[in-house]
């Protein structure tokens, strides 16, 4: 008698829990999204947001203020060498500026592309979710209460009615996780539309950054242009202007015998080690490529009126950033800037024969480096005494200028 009695309590609990819990035969309703997303996903994703965040706001600090160096380099305009050395100075910070935001626009667009496919997923997951919520809920609507019932009166005993409810209640938990993994999935489609939208506003940013950068370089190049042009006019009104033009192609020579003495003296005392010897191949040709030959090796029309002067090396005119090559194995003998030549760079190839290449944007070695022909040294640019994009190479030959068509294979 007393366990018909606790049997019928029992079944009186468990109905009433039905008022709340409704129950629908269990299916294979756990495995419906490919990704579960957890509060840790979610908070990630919101580090991901903050970090990007700080990362736009640090744009403004990748391009130069154009008027200040205008400002700067104004003082200089009386002293060419010291004007020159000043702007160059500047346009190499506008290059390391330009290369980082290409950079940052090439990572940018990686993460879009990762976002996205997080996205596409996140959303095919949602869709696999509501459809199984919408699957559940037509069988809860259908099924629901009459499936319960039946089941507790077919109980044959206490341990049936508990085991009943129990798988009840494992099909509550369920259906509530899957509830909760729906939400959390919303959650985190809206989070990366967030990052998306703002990875986007980096990169349109970083975009529009790397070509104000680029428009500031042009004009502090042109400016640059235009200060060495007006110094070749007062050139051409005296003798003593053109004498102190001579001056700067005179000062370039020096610092070239400087250097190439030091060397000399240098490399005879370490000849026997380093077996440094030119065999007497063809040169590679110095360029990856190039416009035309503004200035050819020999006796030419100086750049300023009434002289004329013996031109030591063959100008190449070429795009900005255009790739310097090694034209022979060799070792740097030199890698810096002068105010003539800007940045340059001479090679010893062995035999008292050296390359010169003149006014670099950007130098790749530095002195002592063992270079192989074809190597990239360096990347053209108007550095120093020069009005225009261009490559001066020049060959040295136990001290002396030569042509270097021959060394060319032309």
């Amino acid at each position: 008698m007393a366990k018909k009695k606790l049997f019928a309590k029992s079944i009186a609990l468990v109905l009433t829990t039905s008022l709340v819990c409704v129950y629908v035969p269990l299916k294979d309703t756990t495995q419906v999204s490919a990704v579960t997303y957890t509060n840790a996903l979610i908070e990630e994703k919101q580090r991901e947001i903050e970090a990007a965040t700080a990362e736009r706001e640090a744009l403004s600090g990748r391009v130069s203020d154009l008027t200040a160096s205008q400002n700067r380099l104004a003082s200089l305009k009386s002293d060419l060498n010291a004007y020159v050395t000043e702007l160059d100075a500047e346009l190499v910070v506008m290059q390391d500026n330009i290369a980082a935001l290409n950079e940052q626009i090439i990572a940018k667009e990686y993460e879009i592309s990762q976002t996205e496919a997080e996205l596409e997923l996140a959303e095919e997951t949602e869709a696999i979710q509501h459809e199984a919520m919408i699957v559940r809920m037509r069988l809860m609507y259908e099924q629901g209460d009459k499936s319960m019932i039946d089941m507790l009166l077919s109980a044959k005993s206490l341990n049936d009615l508990l085991n009943s409810a129990e798988y009840i209640e494992r099909v509550v938990q369920t259906d509530r996780s899957l509830w909760e993994e729906y939400k959390a999935n919303v959650e985190y489609i809206s989070l990366c539309k967030q990052q998306l939208d703002l990875q986007k506003e980096i990169l349109d940013e970083a975009k529009a950054n790397a070509e104000l950068e680029e428009a500031n370089q042009e004009t502090l190049i042109a400016e640059k242009n235009s200060e060495i042009y007006s110094y070749q006019l007062q050139i051409n009104a005296t003798q003593a202007d053109i004498a102190a033009y001579q001056a700067q192609i005179e000062q370039r020579e020096a610092e070239i015998e400087a250097a190439l003495k030091a060397i000399e003296d240098e490399r005879r005392r370490l000849a026997s080690q380093n077996g440094l010897h030119y065999d007497g191949g063809q040169f590679l040709f110095p360029l990856a490529s190039y416009k035309y030959v503004s200035s050819d090796f020999g006796y030419r029309n100086a750049p300023t009126a009434g002289a004329s002067t013996y031109h030591r090396g063959i100008d190449f005119a070429a795009n900005a950033g255009t790739d310097i090559y090694a034209a022979y194995d060799g070792e740097v003998a030199a890698a810096a800037y002068s105010g003539a030549m800007g940045n340059y760079v001479m090679i010893d190839h062995g035999g008292g024969l050296y390359t010169v290449y003149e006014h670099c944007s950007a130098l790749y070695v530095k002195k002592g480096d063992r270079v192989v022909m074809g190597q990239t040294i360096a990347a053209v640019g108007s550095t120093g005494i020069s009005t225009g994009n261009h490559l001066h190479f020049g060959v040295r030959l136990n001290g002396e200028y030569t042509s270097p068509w021959p060394y060319l294979g032309k």
